[in-house]
């Protein structure tokens, strides 16, 4: 990897945070020694990290592994930012004492009615409208701001399926509209499965990458979920999303960007799949392989 770019590895190749029966049954000791063992650098927090410095940190120590960021499930979209730091504040301070230079944001207010959303048909997602967009952005800013002034870590946000940014009109409504300093996590598979080329993220944003996230997508089966309708849920299930090499996305442009812009912070291999059906070391090792071979090709043309 270039200087000052590390890749690290997502847990949920061997435990899903929403789909609990998706290794509910394996210890977080053999996911954390799995990612090492496969030659990764650090890793993001899943549902069976503890959340407590003086627990997880010789946790990770001992494994030789760095925290690389989490996901926060926001509510900004519904909710005041008065209220959202409340909730925030145990979490950031978990990131900034392990060193973590980003915090990733996923919208989960104004989601479908349900209480179970990500077992909807995807065609049912909430939408904003413009005005919607707009007081959106005013707080996500304003809270990024926070953030940054009180912990020293930049928000990353996730642009994902089922929530209020997802394609990529609804991407630029939202960034043009929020403070240039408010970070975007650019995820390869959530791009694609939304219908667009994820370097149109890095022609317009390359500047506010902050974090990035190397999903891959299998063609046939999301037609297939596009086709039926199919749930989030659903479509994990039926194995949409893999790692890096096993689908159909480009990874060379990525690499051209983060060698050329001079990109630095985490790159996370990250595929949301059955470990019963997808071995989790042997596809994170091929994961990492295949984006080793993107970059060095590149970097062996500069």
């Amino acid at each position: 990897m270039p200087e000052g770019v590390r890749l690290g590895c997502s847990p949920l190749s061997w435990t899903n945070d929403v789909l609990e029966d998706l290794g509910d049954d394996t210890p977080l000791a053999r996911c954390l020694s799995e990612m090492a063992e496969a030659g990764y650098e650090g890793t993001e927090l899943g549902r069976k990290y503890p959340r407590t410095v003086s627990e997880l940190a010789p946790i990770l120590e001992a494994h030789h592994l760095s925290l690389a960021s989490g996901w926060y499930s926001g509510r900004l979209a519904e909710r005041s930012v008065e209220e959202e730091w409340e909730d925030v504040a145990s979490h950031a301070q978990l990131l900034r004492a392990l060193g973590c230079q980003t915090m990733v944001y996923g919208e989960c207010g104004a989601m479908t009615p349900s209480a179970a959303p990500l077992d909807e048909p995807m065609s049912r997602r909430a939408v904003l409208d413009r005005e919607a967009m707009k007081t959106y952005a005013h707080r996500l800013s304003a809270f990024d701001a926070l953030l940054r002034a009180r912990y020293g870590v930049r928000l990353a946000y996730h642009h994902h399926l089922m929530m209020v940014a997802e394609n990529l009109q609804e991407i630029r409504a939202l960034f043009d509209a929020l403070s240039v300093e408010t970070g975007l996590l650019l995820d390869t598979g959530h791009a694609m499965a939304a219908g667009f080329d994820y370097r149109r993220l890095i022609d317009r944003y390359g500047a506010r990458i902050c974090h990035i996230h190397l999903k891959d997508v299998r063609p046939a089966i999301l037609e297939r979920v596009r086709g039926q309708d199919m749930s989030f849920n659903a479509a994990v299930r039926a194995g949409m999303f893999t790692v890096p090499g096993d689908g159909c996305i480009d990874f060379s442009p990525l690499a051209q960007f983060v060698v050329q812009s001079g990109y630095r912070g985490w790159m996370v291999v990250e595929a949301e799949q059955d470990p019963a059906l997808a071995p989790p070391l042997a596809a994170v090792t091929r994961g990492r392989a295949a984006i080793q071979s993107c970059f060095a090709g590149v970097l062996a043309s500069v």
